[in-house]
């Protein structure tokens, strides 16, 4: 798999990342296109992902993957919420009956996350920090996913015993001491919810390295697609 990496600098502006986008729509030789978040300087992000071929768009962020996605049609689908999915079902094998409580509603993970376990015949609720007794709502999940960018937010009392808890957040605790880096932690007390839960994802090196391999798999699909193979 060839990769091509395009730094613009810090100073650049939304015309020249829409052109570089443009450009590697029309590149027969690039099938995949993903552009890394946030961009800088507080520059919206909506004009440059709608300037994606939806046929390229290996993050799944278009307007048009996301109404295939929600329509139930093959698309290209949001590589994290893909890999949970596969990380859900290699626990649990069918999900139909199942509840799932996603806790975040973002366009990347949030919102595709629940339509793929709808698609899987789950009976899903999206909670937010504005939900009215968030811990109660996660206790009554089979699956609880969570990806709200607060660091050990859920607490081991939320889940429910034997649940699948996915834990999407990645967040980096102040150091201790002057020099250190300080510890990654996810968005879910790790050891409380270890002692509750059935299975669960670690931070890191838990939805990570499922991410990647969805990115490549996403890559692989788009490129079978243009070239008229599926």
């Amino acid at each position: 798999m060839h990769s091509e990496e395009h730094r613009l600098p810090p100073d650049a502006g939304l015309d020249r990342i829409v052109a570089l986008v443009k450009q590697l729509n029309a590149d027969r030789n690039i099938h995949g296109i993903l552009v890394q978040l946030p961009l800088p300087n507080g520059l919206d992000p909506a004009p440059v992902i709608a300037a994606i071929d939806p046929d390229k768009d290996v993050d799944g962020l278009t307007i048009t993957n996301a109404g295939r996605l929600a329509s139930g049609l093959p698309g290209l689908v949001p590589c994290t919420p893909a890999g949970c999915l596969m990380l859900i079902q290699e626990q649990l094998g069918s999900l139909k009956g199942k509840t799932g409580v996603v806790v975040g509603r973002s366009n990347l993970m949030g919102k595709p996350m629940a339509q793929l376990l709808l698609q899987a015949d789950c009976t899903v609720t999206i909670a937010h920090s504005r939900t009215q007794d968030l811990p109660g709502v996660c206790r009554g999940a089979d699956i609880l996913v969570v990806a709200v960018g607060r660091p050990e937010m859920v607490r081991g009392d939320w889940i429910k015993p034997g649940a699948v808890v996915i834990d999407v957040g990645i967040n980096r605790l102040a150091p201790a001491e002057e020099g250190a880096k300080g510890r990654i932690v996810g968005d879910v007390a790790f050891e409380e919810a270890k002692a509750v839960a059935g299975a669960i994802t670690p931070v890191p090196g838990g939805v990570g390295p499922m991410t990647i391999a969805c990115l490549l798999n996403n890559t692989l699909i788009a490129a079978r697609r243009q070239a008229g193979l599926d």
